[in-house]
């Protein structure tokens, strides 16, 4: 049986590691919007998780890592391919220590490391989307620089990387992630925020006959456009945007919920955030 390998965004989710939240005591220096409560805090992860055990995944529990509170968005220290981890190297400096954590979790899950990211390079997985097998689609903005896409693409030789500038918005001080504005759902079909993507990138949907499902312009805010492939056209998301779930099921998603006030909430971090996808498909 495989045990690693997800160069898709949305075949099947066999295989998923999360990380449970620790002391959340730095909630302020990590950007936190409230203090979260500790036992909901706990009780939504175990939700989540129970999730994802519900739609088929064999859901990995890596250790909580205390002092860090983005540590359970453990989407971004590693991107796991065909041939193993790369580890990343975070633009935000607080949450470098998460690689070596993650480093030993994937390890302990059988996952080998095939190479990382040294200085200067700097990239977070929430910048990184694989369009399909062959393609790597990879946003430049303030927390992953040129340095990193160079080296992505030297550790991915048999992958097209392409690149593309995300706008400055509210800027450094407030992360966007390429994966803040898109979400695949199907090799076809992807749920967007159209007025921050990048021309060349919404022409290269275009180019690829894949359906644009729209967010509800006031759920962007709410992480309505953060929603995790459990399967093509099956989805997680947040609950609590109603709009964006209705113009999923309009297109033909199964629209799966979990609550995540204190979880995703309070810490800008949604479904996809909260899970490092080992085995798709």
């Amino acid at each position: 049986m495989r045990l690693y390998g997800a160069q898709s965004m949305t075949a099947p989710l066999r295989r998923v590691l999360v990380r449970p939240p620790g002391d959340m005591a730095r909630w302020r220096d990590y950007g936190w919007r409230a203090e979260p409560d500790p036992v909901l805090l706990a009780r939504e992860h175990e939700g989540l998780c129970e999730t994802l055990a519900e739609a088929g995944a064999d859901v990995v529990v890596a250790d909580p890592a205390d002092g860090n509170p983005d540590a359970v968005y453990v989407f971004d220290p590693a991107l796991v391919s065909k041939g193993g981890a790369i580890l990343l190297r975070p633009g935000k400096e607080g949450r470098r220590s998460e690689v070596a954590a993650l480093e030993r979790d994937l390890d302990a899950a059988g996952v080998p490391v095939a190479t990382r990211l040294e200085p200067p390079a700097c990239a977070e997985g929430g910048d990184t989307l694989w369009l399909d097998e062959r393609t790597l689609l990879i946003g430049r903005g303030y927390r992953t620089n040129d340095a990193g896409i160079a080296a992505l693409a030297e550790a991915l030789p048999d992958v097209n990387v392409l690149a593309y500038d995300l706008p400055h918005f509210h800027g450094r001080g407030e992360v966007l992630h390429l994966l803040s504005l898109i979400s695949p759902l199907a090799p076809d079909l992807a749920l967007v925020h159209l007025p921050l993507l990048p021309v060349r990138l919404v022409e290269e949907l275009e180019r690829r006959d894949i359906e644009l499902v729209e967010v509800a312009e006031d759920e962007l805010d709410s992480l309505g456009c953060n929603v995790l492939a459990l399967a093509p056209r099956v989805a997680l998301a947040l609950d609590g945007n109603p709009r964006t779930r209705r113009r999923l099921e309009t297109a033909g998603v199964e629209v799966r919920v979990y609550r995540g006030e204190e979880l995703s909430r309070k810490g800008n971090g949604g479904p996809t955030c909260l899970t490092r996808p080992l085995l798709r498909g």
